[in-house]
């Protein structure tokens, strides 16, 4: 990958790829176009050189959120990204834990869809949590939290959230019991971090004992590390699909887990034909 004196993006793949299943890993995050253009451009080069099949495999995947007009003249950008992929050459996308499951349905190819879930699970459960409580900080995330409690044996509760703007939340109520418990709250993706600050300090204010934070996607936009530090949270843990920046490395208090073990297993199993759900049987 190098780059013209304009600043254009150039490739050359060095090895023969004719005929060969080809898999390109590109998470679609910070600088999100640039990411996102450099993936496009792969994956018309291996489509050029004539690859029997090319995955792409995209941890995060960068505009997922905005996959309908909830009011006018706005785009669907995530739908515009699906064909944009398509178009320049994937047959098949594996990606993590997308912000809404129905973006599947925007690709016209197949795309297999994991979680971090798996790997955040396995963590919180060998660390032997007692009395503990599952909280989902909104009503949308209500299906993620209620596997987390099947998973490791917890109560569940709900915030009731009101979105004040787009980054500003207001947690309003809780439904389910808190006090004295160990609270992990459980999220797809902490972008600013106003849903988790805002329920966490409800939480805490309901009687909870600690506040652990779980999440697939650490986005950590501006200003979520603020708000992480002042809010009564005792720590975050997310995965790998988004490389942490240096203020977020400096930041005491943020676990990182690793997905490429599961990445890995997929990609194997993709390539032998073989079932990628069952990967999940284990959590």
């Amino acid at each position: 990958m190098g780059k013209f004196p304009d600043g254009e993006k150039t490739v050359r793949v060095e090895d023969d790829v004719r005929g060969r299943d080809c898999f390109v890993v590109q998470s679609t995050c910070e600088p999100v176009d640039e990411h996102l253009v450099e993936l496009l451009i792969f994956l018309d080069c291996l489509r050029r050189a004539s690859a029997s099949r090319i995955t792409a495999v995209i941890p995060y995947f960068g505009y997922a959120r905005q996959d309908r007009k909830d009011e006018g003249r706005v785009p669907i950008t995530a739908k515009l990204v699906a064909n944009l992929i398509t178009t320049a050459g994937a047959n098949r996308v594996l990606a993590i834990d997308l912000h809404a499951h129905q973006l599947q349905g925007f690709f016209d190819i197949p795309v297999d869809h994991l979680t971090g879930e798996l790997v955040l699970s396995r963590y919180f459960r060998d660390k032997k949590i007692s009395n503990l409580t599952i909280v989902s900080p909104d009503v949308g995330n209500m299906k993620i939290a209620s596997r987390y409690a099947t998973n490791l044996g917890g109560e569940l509760a709900i915030v009731n959230k009101k979105r004040v703007s787009g980054s500003t939340v207001e947690a309003q109520e809780i439904i389910g019991d808190v006090e004295g418990k160990n609270v992990l709250m459980c999220d797809d993706i902490i972008a600013t971090a106003g849903t988790v600050c805002s329920a966490a300090s409800l939480v805490m204010d309901r009687g909870a004992k600690q506040i652990l934070i779980g999440a697939t996607h650490g986005v950590f936009a501006p200003p979520a590390l603020e708000r992480l530090g002042q809010a009564p949270i005792n720590q975050v843990v997310v995965t790998d699909t988004i490389p942490l920046n240096k203020e977020s490395e400096k930041t005491g208090g943020i676990k990182v887990l690793s997905v490429a073990s599961m990445l890995g297993e997929a990609i194997k199993r993709i390539h032998r034909n073989e079932s990628v759900s069952s990967i999940f049987t284990s959590v």
